[in-house]
């Protein structure tokens, strides 16, 4: 083997080791977040999104003046299709941010972990109520089962887990709207343009809380402050790596990858937060977990055999020897 051939076949293992690096970063700093938001108490889940948005906002603009990407985000501010897009995908991930908040800093983390691991599953279910996509069987079992463990974990609750549905659903709602830019918007100034969106909601609820005096940002010292600022860099910096991530790896290792944002959602909530987790709801988690082995399974085979070569009709296989 010649070093130019070597090199050519190490390149791609490169590429994927560093996807992968990229990819368990971005997951586990979200898998990590609510360690940042209990920091941030006493402050609301409605102080604690509303300056996630404007610190967001700093941050970004800080990064497109580095990367002199600013150029880009004239260009998607001047289509109306794109901005109106992001517009609707800013409302939604809001929404998804406020009630993931609300639920970490209420006692609800374990929830809020649900709410992530039947997110794949009400994508699936997406895809066939709103784009009228065909399930294969598979497919069709795992939402069967994620049926069966909402209603499971509502008897255990005591009532619907609305936290852990609203998660679900406002963010597969946004990634079906993100995928409406598609590859038109890269990640920095879709975020840039979404929290563009969101700043003058952002900042009238950080005067309304200053006036009635449950703002904290300013009373509880400078290092509240600098923590509650870092929202920006915390905000961004996973979703750069996921693009990284994006880029290097195939959908399959992606789709392994999100199940550890999730996971340790739900090892924190249990062992740091130590919320209650009985009988009822480890059953339904576990309804929850086999659904999505299911779609795991079927995601597997599903790639197996679309990159599986197909053979000209006519040719021998590989190992079988052609009648003479």
């Amino acid at each position: 083997m010649t070093p130019t051939e070597t090199a050519s076949t190490r390149q791609p293992r490169s590429e994927n080791s560093t996807g992968i690096l990229y990819g368990i970063g971005a997951y586990g700093l979200w898998g990590l977040l609510p360690l940042y938001f209990i920091i941030l108490l006493p402050a609301t889940a409605i102080e604690i999104v509303a300056n996630r948005v404007l610190w967001s906002l700093v941050f970004c603009a800080l990064l497109l003046t580095v990367m002199r990407s600013w150029r880009t985000v004239r260009a998607a501010a001047a289509n109306p299709r794109i901005v109106a897009t992001l517009a609707v995908a800013a409302m939604l991930i809001a929404v998804n941010w406020f009630v993931y908040t609300y639920g970490v800093t209420n006692g609800h983390a374990i929830e809020a972990a649900l709410g992530y691991f039947i997110n794949p599953i009400v994508s699936v279910l997406l895809g066939v109520v709103v784009l009228h996509e065909k399930l294969r069987r598979l497919q069709w079992a795992a939402v069967g089962m994620g049926v069966v463990a909402v209603v499971v974990l509502a008897i255990g609750y005591g009532n619907v887990p609305w936290i852990a549905l609203t998660l679900a659903f406002s963010f597969g709602f946004y990634g079906f709207v993100k995928k409406r830019v598609g590859s038109k918007v890269d990640a920095v100034s879709s975020l840039s343009i979404e929290t563009a969106v969101l700043t003058p909601i952002a900042a009238a609820v950080m005067i309304w809380l200053s006036v009635t005096g449950a703002a904290t940002v300013l009373t509880e010292g400078p290092g509240h402050f600098w923590i509650m600022a870092a929202a920006g860099v915390i905000t961004a910096v996973p979703l750069i790596f996921f693009g990284a991530a994006a880029r290097r790896l195939p959908l399959t290792t992606i789709g392994l990858l999100q199940y550890l944002a999730p996971v340790l959602q739900f090892l924190l909530a249990l062992f740091v937060f130590q919320e209650e987790m009985p009988l009822e709801r480890w059953v339904g988690f576990g309804l929850v977990w086999v659904a999505l082995a299911m779609l795991t399974i079927d995601m597997l085979r599903t790639v197996r055999k679309n990159s599986r070569p197909r053979r000209p009709s006519g040719a021998t296989p590989v190992g079988e020897s052609a009648a003479v």
